[in-house]
């Protein structure tokens, strides 16, 4: 029974923050119809930021983390106007905008590697001690990632179908042209998708940075299984995309604890192409 409320427990830390960094490349591909594959050094940027002015600048966790957060968007939103604003409308936009975003993403990990050198680093928690669950024993940390997640994306639903900067991000989703017949900025209202979504990402950095060492490479295996998430859920939904995370999280601890570290990506991304086979939309997407 313990064993089954760690694993439990475990999936739902690896769903939570899945789904922060899956719903940012969600609202991405959404909003403008490519993938940033410089997420995952979006992540690792926001949370080696979060490390440096908490810990080297001693000014406290918190303010590390706004730090890193706002770090990220700001490389997002640059992102989107050196290296995507560019390609706009182009046939061929969505390979251009891969191999820009891949070329971002190598810049930033070799970049963090000069400056911060590598040398493994690590954030303090959130939150010290050990939280007790039925004779599970697991860190306050994780059970406030497992609060935080849920807030954060109940948050983002809300700005996405309650705000009207929120409503244009969608409308601008569904039809460019109609949106800007409307009046809405659409270069605007990419750069702001691109900094959401960032952001996003720089917050799932420094909850991992608090379990995991900090590393140039740090978003790289993230950045994968976000990708796995999106495409195993469904294109293009929010709720489909965070579903399909606490899914992959799930199945992720429990595969750790039955076929072992090795085998389990392997098994994932099976599962992903069989799901794919009977539902080329998604397990969560419409036909």
């Amino acid at each position: 029974m313990e064993l089954l409320l760690t694993t439990l427990v475990s999936g739902a830390v690896l769903g939570a923050l899945y789904a922060l960094m899956a719903s940012g490349l969600s609202l991405v591909w959404t909003t403008l119809g490519v993938f940033n594959f410089a997420h995952g050094a979006l992540m690792m940027i926001g949370a080696c930021v979060a490390w440096t002015v908490s810990e080297p600048l001693g000014l406290g966790l918190w303010i590390g983390m706004a730090a890193g957060v706002g770090a990220a968007a700001m490389l997002g939103v640059i992102i989107e106007y050196l290296l995507v604003r560019p390609f706009y409308g182009r046939p061929n936009m969505l390979l251009i905008t891969v191999m820009t975003t891949l070329a971002a993403m190598i810049v930033m990990e070799k970049s963090a590697q000069m400056i911060w050198g590598a040398r493994l680093k690590q954030l303090p928690r959130l939150i010290e001690g050990d939280v007790s669950f039925f004779g599970a024993v697991f860190s306050a940390h994780e059970a406030l990632i497992i609060v935080i997640a849920p807030v954060i994306l109940i948050a983002l639903w809300a700005f996405a179908t309650r705000t009207a900067t929120g409503r244009s991000l969608r409308a601008v989703g569904q039809n460019q042209d109609a949106a800007a017949l409307l009046g809405i900025n659409v270069p605007l209202t990419f750069a702001i998708a691109f900094g959401l979504g960032a952001a996003l990402a720089g917050l799932a950095g420094v909850l991992l940075g608090g379990i995991r060492f900090i590393t140039p490479t740090l978003g790289a295996e993230p950045l994968v299984k976000a990708m796995i998430v999106v495409i195993f859920g469904g294109l293009g939904s929010l709720g489909a995309t965070v579903g399909a995370a606490f899914v992959i999280g799930m199945a992720e601890a429990f595969l750790v604890l039955v076929v072992g570290l090795y085998w389990t990506p392997f098994m994932l991304f099976l599962g992903l192409i069989v799901v794919l086979i009977f539902r080329p939309n998604g397990l969560f997407g419409r036909a």
